[in-house]
């Protein structure tokens, strides 16, 4: 198991900031530190799974991938198709990308939703004259872009759907009391 050590972010609903970061501090998380709605902190791959099973609070984890200042949509398109996609995804794989727009001068979510898919589809036409496809149901990659005053962090989903949705089954709980 690999004991990079990378920025995460736990998100999580207004007010279980402090919860959060308990749980997150029991499971080994590194550099805690409380963020609106969320937790960034660090932890390697053991930590990253952890985080996806045993935090209560925890809506999703992301892993952050890079960040940048972008001036514009152009900017944005240009510093995403720098990525090495092409080492996070199958070209048959399948993507989709959330993004959240805070005091930016890019005002569209899905216009700039749009411009990243570009960047990176075009990367993989680009290298292997074929590209992945877009699946917003169930895609093998989730892409997060966080755009907060032109500054963007780009990462990736690792929790699928939201952990409020991990469920819990009461009659097979039962059977071990």
């Amino acid at each position: 198991m690999s004991r990079e050590k990378h920025t995460l972010v736990a998100k999580t609903m207004a007010g279980l900031e402090p919860v959060l970061k308990k749980e997150l501090e029991a499971i080994g998380a590194e550099e805690p530190e409380i963020i609106n709605r969320a937790v960034i902190f660090k932890g390697d791959n053991e930590v990253l799974y952890k985080a996806n099973y045993w935090p209560y609070t925890a809506l999703r984890i992301l892993k952050i991938i890079d960040e940048f200042d972008a001036k514009d949509e152009n900017d944005l398109y240009n510093k995403i198709k720098r990525i090495k996609w092409y080492k996070l995804m199958d070209l048959d794989g399948t993507l989709a990308i959330d993004t959240f727009l805070h005091n930016s001068t890019m005002t569209h979510s899905r216009f700039v939703s749009q411009k990243v898919k570009d960047a990176i589809v075009d990367q993989f036409r680009d290298m292997f004259e074929r590209r992945p496809s877009v699946d917003t149901e169930n895609p093998e990659l989730r892409i997060n872009v966080h755009i907060n005053k032109n500054h963007c962090t780009i990462s990736l989903d690792s929790s699928g759907d939201s952990l409020h949705k991990r469920g819990y089954n009461l009659n097979n709980s039962l059977k071990n009391l």
